[in-house]
């Protein structure tokens, strides 16, 4: 007999089921985790937004209906959402198309056609259409409200038209070369905006290449911080400067002068005086205004502290006052007032300014920081309205110690020229605000600087040397350009620095002893008409001299610093050098320079990696990327 275990034969097929319900328990939990998994994890839908000719939309708005969550399309249409459970419609927005929604159930891929609104052939005819009011026309298109989670209507092109424009930007006059023996001095005010970098984002973005007057190219490179040194003893500010072969012309210099202004902590920030003036009329009836602008000041409200004030004054046919000044602890009351707005009517921008500052006046906090912040597409059509107008009425005002920060919104009808004047002339600031990550940038990572003034009428002056150099030529800055005299005039108005704030000035040079002909004029009979044969190395390149006044104050300081001006090599040149050339760079190729000699797409993204450096925040990143979009697009308009 052998040895070992011996089954029963029922034993065998009991063994047979354990195993089988071992088998089936195990599948079972494998599909109820499967499916408890795949409840648990979001849905996402992806797709794109053409319109019926087929061509890509970017910029359209896709929300979950009655939700605050959505999303808008790419540059080549696409967009992709994730849903939560009980999601059910997805709403497709954009401006002067038909609103759709669409039912989810179990998609994955949602492709969308986009029709125009429908018009009235009598409304094609009207010479003043779009600006006419909403309460005349009979068609009005639909603009999803996430906040609300229904329909807004406005009276804007009802048509789509991709080349719709009344876009409003200032003529610039490019600055030439200027003859040091002739004019030695350059004499401006700064400029801390950075509005032109981010509204060209937008247009380059939406598969567009900027129009020549919307590339300022100041606030393109001031648009980025840079590593200058914190200013030490009684100046609020430091200077920094650097020279280098010019990348795009070597036989050139290129001069980098840098401003860092005194950083601040936001709690030793005094107390601020803020008065919202916010444009509801609409024109900013659109996903990428009034809707941005709630969340936007949504943010801002959530930076301000309990010794702050906010007051709410709106404007569309009329101007009115919707929260009288309440301090910083009641955030509720204040987004409270900011969610309840909708837009509808005309533009009173003038009496909307006037109400404002009456407002900022009666609340006025001596040795506090008194301001308003306008919030508009600048579309204004109703009373004072004009550019002249709106300038003698923002200078009558801007002495009575208000500050004015402008927050541009919006396409199509957008008045870039109307708001940088405002701001300029306000003693303020400006900045364009094309998305949600951008409202973060200027309205918290830099509350600061966009907010606090620590000095105001800032002038440059430099003074070159013609022992070194022949020529100079101020790149941008063609809209801040001041008279020699008037750096000593103090009334003569500037820009306003402030709190962290750099200011970045590049100076293309012609060296002494360079041949090389920068236009002529007959020889005068009194000043010295020859320039020197050799560079003199040892002596001073420049002087750079600064005048500015405390936030309250009338009377001007005078800082001033010479300048050596060794020449680095280009592996010694920093960081700051670099990335802002790129950019300068970049600024000229957009404009379609006369200057830009031998600029390139691909200096421009080799000199900004070798500038790139930390770039915590990614905006360097971001600036490679564009000009890389740009690129391609300036290649598909040379193959038309």
């Amino acid at each position: 007999m052998e040895s070992g275990l011996c089954l029963h034969p029922m034993s065998e097929v009991k063994q047979k089921q354990s195993v089988m319900r071992t088998i089936i328990s195990s599948f079972a939990i494998l599909i109820i985790s499967a499916l408890l998994i795949a409840a648990v994890e979001p849905q996402v839908i992806t797709g794109r937004v053409t319109d019926d000719h087929g061509n890509s939309l970017a910029g359209v708005s896709v929300f979950v209906k009655n939700t605050k969550r959505g999303t808008q399309t790419d540059l080549s249409g696409h967009y992709r959402i994730s849903l939560q459970p009980g999601d059910k419609v997805l709403v497709f927005s954009f401006l002067g198309m038909e609103t759709t929604e669409v039912k989810i159930k179990e998609k994955k891929i949602i492709n969308i056609k986009l029709y125009p609104e429908a018009m009235e052939p009598e409304e094609v005819l009207r010479p003043d259409y779009p600006r006419i009011k909403a309460e005349k026309q009979a068609l009005a298109v639909a603009s999803y409200d996430m906040a609300a989670g229904s329909y807004t209507y406005s009276s804007i092109p009802p048509a789509y038209n991709p080349n719709f424009n009344t876009e409003g930007y200032s003529t610039i006059h490019e600055n030439g070369y200027k003859d040091v023996l002739k004019q030695p001095l350059s004499t401006f005010s700064i400029d801390v905006d950075k509005a032109s970098y981010a509204n060209v984002r937008r247009f380059i973005n939406m598969g567009q290449l900027p129009p020549m007057d919307a590339v300022r190219i100041e606030e393109l490179i001031n648009y980025f911080t840079y590593d200058y040194p914190e200013p030490k003893g009684k100046h609020p500010f430091s200077v920094y400067t650097e020279l280098a072969a010019c990348p795009w012309n070597p036989d050139h210099h290129l001069l980098h002068v840098g401003l860092k202004g005194k950083s601040i902590d936001k709690s030793e920030l005094p107390a601020s005086n803020l008065v919202f003036l916010l444009d509801v009329s609409g024109s900013m009836n659109s996903p990428n205004k009034l809707p941005l602008l709630k969340n936007a000041f949504h943010m801002l409200v959530n930076e301000l502290r309990d010794e702050d004030r906010v007051a709410i004054v709106v404007y569309a046919g009329a101007a009115g006052l919707v929260l009288p000044s309440t301090r910083g602890n009641r955030k509720e009351d204040i987004l409270g007032a900011i969610d309840k707005l909708s837009a509808g009517g005309s533009t009173a921008g003038g009496q909307g300014l006037l109400l404002a500052y009456k407002v900022a006046e009666e609340n006025f906090i001596e040795g506090g920081n008194n301001r308003i912040i306008l919030a508009t597409d600048g579309d204004f059509n109703v009373g004072v309205s004009s550019n002249a107008e709106m300038e003698r009425l923002v200078e009558k005002k801007r002495d009575n110690g208000v500050f004015m920060t402008v927050l541009g919104f919006g396409m199509g009808n957008y008045k870039d020229d109307k708001m940088e004047l405002i701001a300029d002339k306000g003693n303020g600031n400006y900045a364009y605000i094309d998305n949600i990550q951008e409202a973060r940038k200027v309205l918290v990572a830099e509350f600061g600087g966009t907010l606090f003034t620590i000095a105001k009428d800032v002038k440059f002056q430099l003074e070159f040397n013609p022992a070194r150099v022949k020529a100079y030529r101020l790149i941008g800055y063609e809209n801040r350009l001041l008279n020699d005299e008037d750096f000593n005039d103090d009334k003569k108005d500037a820009g306003e620095m402030g709190a962290g704030h750099n200011v970045t000035a590049l100076y293309e040079l012609i060296t002494a002893g360079s041949e090389e002909n920068t236009g002529s004029i007959d020889p005068l009979k009194y000043q010295e008409n020859s320039h020197t044969a050799r560079p003199d190395l040892k002596s001073e390149l420049l002087t750079v001299k600064l005048r500015y006044k405390q936030p309250d104050g009338k009377t001007s300081t005078l800082f001033e610093e010479p300048v050596q001006g060794r020449l680095l090599g280009k592996k010694s040149t920093s960081e700051s050098f670099r990335f802002s050339a790129a950019v300068a760079e970049f600024g000229l190729i957009l404009r379609d320079s006369k200057y830009k000699e031998d600029a390139s797409i691909e200096q421009i993204i080799s000199l900004a990696q070798g500038g790139r450096g930390n770039d915590s925040e990614g905006y360097r990143g971001e600036f490679i990327k564009l000009v890389r979009t740009a690129g391609t697009l300036i290649d598909m308009r040379a193959e038309k």
